[in-house]
């Protein structure tokens, strides 16, 4: 029996024992050469589940024994098997990094991961971009492990009533039917790990899902040696009330740390996806302490060089938060472990600065935490980097906005689980099979050589591949709610192959604006009806049961999808997942977003067409803010931000009317003589060619590997040498900041012009700070800043120096400021060290 079997619950024969390798590899979610063996096995569970798992403990034993005797059979699985080890044991993308091999684990912490519709466990957007990093660790071998929680409900499925309102139901995941495995410890029995809830321990089980190359690991608290409230910490995902959300952060962020010790792994880079795990820094600082018999503080600021925080959030209503009354009855003991009071916990996840009165009746929130306990952090996007510069800025006082420290890194998809079978044709014929596992050089000139004719025809296969799986499920719709045959037979003739596809699928949610494009129904309706260039819409998504005004538009949208003349036109395809999404990404000709800016902080539903040939019709928001051009698609919004006008809402609705029915619509069908778009291939094939390869995973996580997790990797282990020297080093340096900051003061500033521009010189006091403890600075708005030079010593003076420095004539002396800042070079400034001193002005 081989290491796989062992977990499987019913036994194979033995020429088909490794079929248990394939199925619990979650590499067929985007690696479909074994699809053939599944849909062997039992055509109509294939079709119905795509989960291989599912399948090998469904199946008969009769059909078992008859596949065992097919030599057919074995010789495809032996195929697969061996196609399998080629792929994972060749040479990868990350082998050839100068310092991969000084680089240990990343831990990539987050509360959801969306691998596949098989493993329930993701709400949207957050964990797809987690499960297509793990997918893409896998493709260019980096060594990342996943962290999170096994739920057994995750986020609600839905339905939709014959009134058009949305039903929520949530159905129980059974672990034995999902492609997890229980993780064993050294002795082979279930490894479990345990947290601390107040008067209480939680006993937390511990899975394994294999990705390829990389591992998810998940927790889940349903033991039955846990109370019966407690069992359903790991129930929903984002349900619950406040105190289960602080609960399942605990359990995720502390518990996984701790899972990650047993096992044993030499993390060096530990990465929070959102700040729901943000008490795994602190976990992690703990177990630094313990382990070097250190003080807490500097085992933290040893620490934070090896943890990365990404944040998702557009405005600050997003953040988690937790009143401090129920933070200290969840952490007071955690503080007692770690040997530091409570309020520095407090503290860490608090706007206050040091010393405000009004601290303790502050929210703790995780996301400050993250963003203090760690050595970098960046938003989503471009336009979201920018927007967490000036959400985060306050906990950055007199700071200039564009320094506060967080950079970022624009989201990217898996590309090979997004690309329909015809549209992986084509890239391999055009740019190889490797196209996506290495560093992406000359990709995209492939597709600028296709002919026209077999670009359409592409294009034409996948919005006809889509319409037919549609009507399938359309049906099913239809059934479920008791519709008479003739009604159910109807979806077998709705939308039209050769029209013209929009696809319009995401959370309904007020930002998002998905009832922007009902803002005249009429307007609508006229367009989707017009015989000579037909238009048809496809719309998907959810709203979150608690959400009231979501719900409402989807009823709004029910009751305009009723309208007669739109039969067959527009439909709503239920229960919006990494399925259906695959399905409407892989198909659809025009795909629109539109939410306010700035609140989608990168959104990456948009980016799955792109493999497949769709354009994009977007808000300028987001990912799209800098990809967009006019040759490869339509924007809408002026970059700028207007709130929730309802007057701007309203011009934007217009000119979402005006592109698709002046530029879109007559685009779409100006054929020439062979029915070829050719304007509208064109758009098509740069889309694909420019925007493809840029907004892949793949060219995410390589960003994430050269700029983040390599310099930290080295950051980290500098400090960690050696019994912590540069550690202790920059604990010293920092407490002599805290303690000497308040009384340093900046003197005489004098200006004087020569022929090369103006010349400054600066008087400083330092207190008891050593001069290279700081830097002075000459700063103009809006970043302009000149390190000045530290001349001499100041007569007379202790700790007091001269600065000298040189800027050009093209600005007067007034437009500049004098300032003192910290400095060390082994430091994050200012994530690190926040303190700054301006000169005085009269």
């Amino acid at each position: 029996m081989n290491g796989f079997q062992r977990y499987l619950t019913r036994s194979l024969p033995d020429e088909l024992a490794r079929l248990t390798e394939l199925a619990l590899d979650l590499r067929w979610s985007w690696s479909h050469a074994s699809d053939a063996l599944w849909e062997t096995l039992d055509p109509e569970l294939w079709a119905a589940t795509g989960n291989p798992w599912l399948i090998l403990e469904s199946v008969s034993r009769d059909r078992l024994d008859r596949l065992a005797l097919d030599p057919a059979f074995r010789a495809e699985l032996d195929r697969q098997l061996n196609e399998r080890e080629a792929s994972l044991s060749g040479p990868t993308w990350f082998d050839g990094i100068e310092g991969g091999d000084d680089t240990g684990t990343i831990a990539y912490f987050s509360m959801e991961f969306g691998l596949s519709e098989s493993l329930p466990i993701y709400s949207g957007g957050l964990g797809i971009l987690a499960g297509d990093m793990l997918k893409t660790a896998s493709d260019l071998g980096v060594p990342m492990i996943g962290v999170g929680l096994l739920y057994q409900q995750g986020y609600f499925r839905q339905a939709l009533n014959i009134d058009g309102e949305q039903l929520a139901y949530f159905p129980y995941n059974d672990p034995a039917m999902l492609p997890v495995m229980p993780l064993r410890n050294g002795d082979g029995g279930w490894l479990r790990v345990t947290v601390e809830l107040p008067g209480r321990p939680l006993q937390l089980r511990c899975w394994e899902a294999r990705v390829g190359r990389t591992r998810l690991l998940l927790l889940d608290a349903n033991d039955l040696v846990n109370g019966p409230r407690d069992r359903g910490i790991t129930g929903e995902l984002y349900g619950g009330d406040t105190e289960t959300r602080l609960t399942q952060e605990i359990v995720l962020g502390i518990g996984g740390w701790r899972m990650l010790e047993h096992l044993g792994l030499a993390v060096s880079v530990c990465h929070l996806n959102e700040g729901h795990a943000a008490l795994a820094v602190l976990e992690r600082a703990a177990s630094y302490r313990r382990a070097n018999d250190t003080d807490f503080d500097l085992a933290l600021r040893t620490t934070r060089a090896g943890n990365l925080f990404t944040t998702h959030t557009p405005v600050p209503a997003a953040f988690d938060r937790f009143p401090p009354a129920l933070a200290r009855l969840y952490l007071q003991p955690y503080a007692e472990q770690w040997g530091i009071p409570f309020e520095r916990i407090l503290q860490l996840g608090q706007m206050a600065c040091d010393g405000d009165s009004d601290a303790a009746d502050m929210d703790f929130i995780p996301a400050y935490l993250a963003l203090r306990g760690c050595g970098a952090a960046n938003g989503v996007s471009r336009l979201h980097g920018e927007v967490s510069r000036r959400l985060f800025a306050p906990l950055f006082p007199r700071r200039p906005f564009a320094e506060t420290p967080i950079g970022h890194v624009t989201n990217g998809v898996h590309t090979p689980s997004w690309d329909s079978r015809e549209a992986d044709r084509l890239w391999t014929r055009s740019c190889g099979k490797s196209r996506w596992i290495g560093d992406l050089a000359g990709i995209g000139g492939g597709i600028r050589e296709i002919e026209d004719s077999a670009l359409w025809d592409f294009r034409v296969q996948g919005r006809q591949a889509m319409i037919e799986a549609l009507r399938g499920r359309l049906a099913r719709q239809r059934a479920n709610l008791g519709a008479p045959a003739a009604r159910i037979d109807e979806c077998a003739l709705m939308l039209d192959p050769n029209a013209l596809t929009l696809g319009f699928a995401r959370r309904f949610t007020a930002y998002k604006r998905t009832n922007l494009l009902l803002a005249d129904p009429d307007r609508l309706a006229r367009l989707l009806t017009d015989t000579n260039h037909p238009v048809q819409l496809v719309l998907a998504g959810k709203a979150h049961p608690r959400d009231a005004n979501g719900q409402a538009m989807i009823r709004a949208w029910s009751t305009f999808i009723a309208r007669p003349e739109l039969h067959g036109r527009i439909v709503f395809v239920e229960d919006y997942d990494m399925a259906v999404a695959a399905t409407l990404v892989q198909g659809v000709d025009v795909w629109i977003n539109t939410p306010r800016r700035p609140w989608e902080a990168s959104g990456t539903s948009g980016m799955k067409v792109l493999v497949n040939g769709g354009l994009n019709l977007s808000e300028l928001d987001g990912w799209w803010a800098e990809a967009y051009a006019p040759e490869i698609g339509w924007a809408i919004g002026d970059r700028g931000e207007h709130d929730a006008d309802p007057a701007w809402d309203a011009a934007e609705a217009a000119e979402l009317y005006r592109l698709l029915e002046e530029d879109i619509v007559p685009l779409f069908y100006t054929r020439d003589q062979a029915g070829i778009p050719r304007p509208w291939v064109a758009r098509i094939r740069e889309s694909m060619a420019r925007l493809t390869p840029a907004y892949s995973s793949n060219r995410m996580l390589r960003e994430y590997v050269e700029s983040y997790y390599l310099p930290q990797t080295r950051a980290v282990s500098a400090r960690q040498a050696h019994r912590s020297q540069l550690g202790m080093e920059l604990e010293s340096w920092h407490r002599r900041l805290k303690n000497h900051w308040s009384r340093i003061r900046i003197g005489d500033v004098s200006w004087r012009e020569d022929p090369a521009g103006w010349l400054v010189d600066v008087q400083t006091y330092l207190d008891d700070l050593e001069a290279d403890d700081v830097a002075v600075e000459l700063y103009a708005e809006p970043d302009t800043c000149h390190r000045l030079e530290r001349v001499e010593a100041l007569a007379g003076a202790i700790h007091g120096y001269r600065y000298r420095g040189r800027v050009a004539a093209d600005r007067a002396p007034g437009d500049y400021t004098v300032r003192i800042v910290p400095d060390h070079p082994a430091a994050s400034v200012p994530l690190e060290a926040t303190e700054i001193l301006w000169q005085p002005r009269n």
